[in-house]
């Protein structure tokens, strides 16, 4: 039963607030990569991504968001990346092309996507929290908060790009 062990240890309840950018970021970023990820399927009660982050692949599922928007269940393992460029072929919906800037704010880190192509304009900071009531410095460059706007899901912005809107 080992791979049913693997997948429980891999397995959290993922909580992030979701936010838009409206200043400067990039000063105080500490990294960027860039990241290419397709979706193999995206159901009302799952996803599932591939993802290239830099040098490496990752295949991901994520759950169902819960009423709050912060909240789902996530499985995710690296795998070779030439297995995430094979999965990429199989992503009919086509791809996300975004830079993410790592951005220290007090006691976490928020992850500041810059999307490319027909996102092209969209920037995006996510902070991922302990509880949903975790309490975070919340920098000037910071806006509008869209957490479980689902219009801002990456999974959505395959099927309705920002630059449609």
């Amino acid at each position: 039963m080992r791979i049913g062990y693997d997948i429980i240890r891999k397995m959290h309840l993922e909580i992030e607030r979701k936010f838009l950018v409206a200043g400067d970021y990039k000063s105080s970023a500490t990294s960027s990569l860039h990241i290419c990820q397709g979706y193999l399927a995206s159901t009302p009660k799952a996803t599932v991504r591939v993802r290239i982050y830099g040098d490496k692949g990752f295949l991901t599922i994520k759950g169902k968001t819960g009423v709050s928007g912060m909240s789902r269940y996530e499985w995710e393992t690296e795998i070779p990346v030439d297995d995430a460029q094979e999965l990429m072929l199989l992503c009919g919906s086509g791809l996300i092309d975004k830079t993410r800037h790592l951005v220290p704010v007090g006691d976490h880190v928020f992850e500041v996507d810059e999307f490319h192509g027909a996102n092209e304009g969209l920037t995006v900071a996510e902070i991922e929290l302990s509880s949903e009531d975790e309490p975070f410095e919340k920098p000037s460059w910071l806006g509008e908060e869209v957490t479980g706007d689902r219009r801002y899901y990456n999974s959505s912005l395959l099927m309705h790009p920002y630059s449609s809107w």
